[in-house]
């Protein structure tokens, strides 16, 4: 990375970009059980210029989807934050729960307690490289500075009082600055659904799920251990007419060396359950800017839905001979996920 795309320590606190009322920092970790099926997300935007934040712990195994059903699941919205709130020591209001720097940049401690659903939190997370940057000006992260972190996540989980050990490699991720509004919000405006398409042509549910402007994202990852693994955005909007969708940002993880994605080289072909429209098995080929490739299918093993469009699934994933787990993360404004998945439910 450039010198300019450093991180530095104080990138551990809180940053304030602009004026804008959308302007959003958020603080995501996860990690999963797979003996469990288990995939589990504490996730926290703050809104420096409205003083608010809005934070949520979840947890989802193969048993529930939606936030009534799944293992766990609470949100707080638009809670009043303290004044000069530090990020590297800090507690969210209204019951959230607490984050601590131990090494800047590499190491952090979370805790969480619920004791009326008899559950709760307590794990380190430890990085296995510096933050990776992605470098400004590629979607969806045009203008916010954005980084993911693959780590080490070490400790334990309560759930509905049985004590559950936590101990996998996973992600978390940063991202701040304006954002003008949602990122499901588009202002492009065009003629026809047709001329959203860059690639006419295929079947009639993948030219739906490729119209451009829609404000589609849809994030991969998986990783067997700190040296094997992959992440990537997918340009869904930039697939053709057979579904091959060009990842833009990510990594290739080969014998414990990241590689910048190769964005001309590197796509995922995605097969989606007709009875759900969710995201059911994949083929990925991540190739890096040294040309070393790792070719890769993935299964969905179990998904979470708080609105019953978009999706985080847990993957399981196959590549080099290893077995990966990470998870798919599958955006949608919800009309055109409807138009999609009346293709799909189609019988002539």
């Amino acid at each position: 990375m450039t010198p300019d795309a450093l991180f530095r320590p104080e990138d551990d606190c809180y940053h304030q970009l602009s004026g804008d009322p959308y302007e959003t920092e958020t603080n995501w970790w996860c990690f999963n059980v797979p003996e469990r099926k288990l995939g589990c997300w504490l996730h926290t935007p703050y809104y420096p210029n409205r003083r608010t934040v809005t934070w949520r712990v979840f947890v989802w195994d193969g048993d529930g989807i939606d936030p009534g059903h799944m293992a766990y699941y609470k949100k707080v919205e638009e809670a009043p934050m303290p004044d000069d709130p530090d990020l590297r020591d800090i507690t969210f209001p209204a019951g959230g729960y607490s984050l601590k720097m131990l090494r800047p940049g590499m190491e952090y401690h979370l805790m969480y307690e619920d004791s009326d659903q008899d559950f709760a939190l307590d794990f380190t997370f430890t990085g296995s490289h510096p933050p990776h940057r992605f470098q400004p000006g590629e979607p969806p992260f045009l203008q916010t500075p954005h980084f993911d972190q693959l780590g080490r996540v070490e400790g334990v989980m309560t759930l509905r009082g049985e004590r559950i050990p936590i101990d996998c490699h996973s992600v978390r991720d940063r991202t701040w600055g304006p954002r003008g509004g949602p990122y499901t919000t588009s202002p492009k405006a065009y003629a026809s659904d047709a001329e959203r398409v860059r690639a006419p042509g295929g079947p009639r549910w993948r030219q739906i799920e490729r119209e451009r402007g829609r404000g589609r994202v849809q994030y991969i990852f998986g990783h067997a251990g700190a040296d094997a693994g992959f992440l990537g955005f997918v340009r869904v909007q930039d697939a053709d007419a057979s579904g091959w969708a060009p990842m833009n940002v990510g990594w290739v993880l080969k014998d414990g060396v990241f590689g910048r994605i190769d964005k001309t080289r590197s796509r995922m072909l995605n097969f989606r359950d007709p009875r759900t429209g969710w995201s059911d098995h994949m083929q990925v080929v991540a190739v890096d800017e040294g040309g070393r490739t790792l070719e890769i299918e993935g299964f969905a093993v179990s998904r979470m839905s708080e609105h019953g469009y978009g999706t985080n699934s847990l993957m399981r994933w196959e590549f080099d001979g290893k077995i990966g787990w990470g998870e798919d993360q599958d955006v949608w404004q919800p009309a055109h996920f409807r138009r999609v998945l009346g293709a799909l439910r189609s019988v002539r």
